[in-house]
């Protein structure tokens, strides 16, 4: 750590040590806190939060600022993203067909809603119209990255001089609603439909089961917990090495796509090609013989457990670093904008995206994951899932169909619909 002009910062390898140490907060908290079980609020979020919490406040009564370094982070996210295609197979793209198309429909919508929406209120409230899409889909659906990506060309050819800090706040707050809102959405329709897993009697919850549900959630919590211990003990060393090199090879290769896309005119963060080449790499190796040193380790144990390493650890340090008190100088329309955008992205989801996905318990599951995407990240929305499905029961179909549509398609379409909107303001 050094301390510079004041600014206490933090180097990378502090910022994942104390990722790591948060995320065990988090997770102590939900064991602790019922209401945090209760509403399905993943552990990074109660961690991550909490400490932003504090760091805000150390800033308002001490001055002090702390800067962390985020670069492992993002190596973090890459390597979430490559395992989530890894996992995926070309079988279960096929079963989720029907669902699959539904939700990128229903997304596109929202991502024209929420552009559409941001400039209507820009210029409705005197602001430059190209502030509305910093608090649409740049933010929203595109998260801190995109935002730093095209922050310079609107503050350059279209006149929005504190681009990167509009967007950067509305990426921020956005995260917050998305990690705060999704599990409670679940929550609300599973109760309200008395939905269980898929198999159960007729899909619907037993009342019976109903009023034990809360009971048995805090008994499965330190069940879950050996059990998941037990399972991660049978992972031998073999494995878990083939499953890093396994990873660092989709990675590099996912690099050299990302170079090629680039060479196109097309601008795709790196964890877009790399779950692309894990896709086809689990798709393809297996059928093509036992000529490699290692079992392809798709869809196995070890890549579960970097999985959710990778994610857990990712999230923590996303939220612990929230600087609180660059919210406080948003200005109020823009704020009025970002409430907008949540009212509409709930709306959307409770009238439209659970519905027309069969209102089913993988529905429900899907609504959590869609909160978390549509307002802050993919990873949020995985998070999100990971919860509740933890409380409620395993959801395949929403592992499956989500990830595609929030992580593949909506990166290439965002990237073509932010120049559209920005050559019409």
């Amino acid at each position: 750590m050094n301390l510079i002009d004041g600014q206490l910062q933090v180097q990378s390898f502090l910022t994942v040590t104390l990722g790591i140490l948060v995320l065990f907060v988090g997770k102590a908290l939900n064991k602790r806190v019922r209401v945090l079980r209760e509403f399905t609020i993943p552990e990074p979020v109660s961690g991550g939060l909490l400490v932003a919490v504090l760091i805000a406040l150390l800033h308002f009564v001490f001055g002090m600022e702390i800067n962390f370094s985020l670069r492992a982070r993002d190596v973090l996210l890459v390597v979430f993203f490559t395992t989530v295609g890894m996992n995926a197979s070309f079988a279960d793209l096929r079963r989720g067909g029907r669902s699959l198309v539904v939700l990128l429909v229903l997304t596109i919508v929202l991502m024209l809603c929420q552009n559409a929406l941001g400039v209507t209120l820009a210029r409705w409230s005197g602001l430059p119209p190209a502030s509305g899409l910093l608090v649409g889909t740049v933010s929203l659906i595109g998260g801190h990255g995109t935002t730093i990506a095209w922050a310079p060309q609107f503050a350059k050819e279209h006149g929005v001089a504190n681009a990167l800090e509009i967007g950067i706040a509305a990426a921020t707050f956005g995260l917050i609603l998305a990690s705060a809102s999704g599990g409670p959405i679940a929550r609300f329709l599973i109760r309200r439909h008395r939905l269980v897993v898929p198999g159960s009697v007729a899909g619907k919850l037993d009342p019976a089961a109903d009023a034990a549900t809360d009971a048995a959630s805090d008994a499965a919590t330190d069940a879950d917990a050996a059990a998941a211990g037990r399972d991660e003990a049978l992972i031998r060393s073999h494995d878990f090495l083939g499953a890093v090199l396994a990873i660092n090879v989709c990675i590099i290769l996912g690099s050299i796509l990302q170079e090629l896309i680039r060479d196109l005119g097309l601008f795709l963060p790196l964890f877009v090609p790399c779950l692309i080449v894990g896709i086809l790499l689990s798709n393809l190796l297996p059928q093509l013989g036992s000529w490699l040193p290692f079992g392809w380790p798709a869809r196995s144990a070890a890549i579960d457990l970097i999985a959710e390493i990778a994610l857990g650890t990712f999230l923590a340090m996303s939220l612990m670093t929230i600087q609180f008190w660059t919210l406080v100088d948003l200005a109020g329309p823009l704020l009025l904008i970002l409430l907008a955008q949540f009212l509409l992205a709930l709306l959307i989801n409770l009238f439209l995206v659970f519905p027309l996905l069969g209102r089913s318990y993988d529905a429900a599951v899907i609504a959590a994951g869609f909160s978390g995407f549509t307002l802050g990240s993919t990873p949020t929305a995985m998070a999100n899932m990971t919860a509740v499905t933890q409380k409620f029961g395993p959801s395949t179909k929403a592992f499956i169909v989500l990830p595609l549509v929030s992580a593949f398609f909506i990166d290439l379409l965002n990237a073509v619909m932010i120049p559209y909107f920005l050559g019409r303001v």
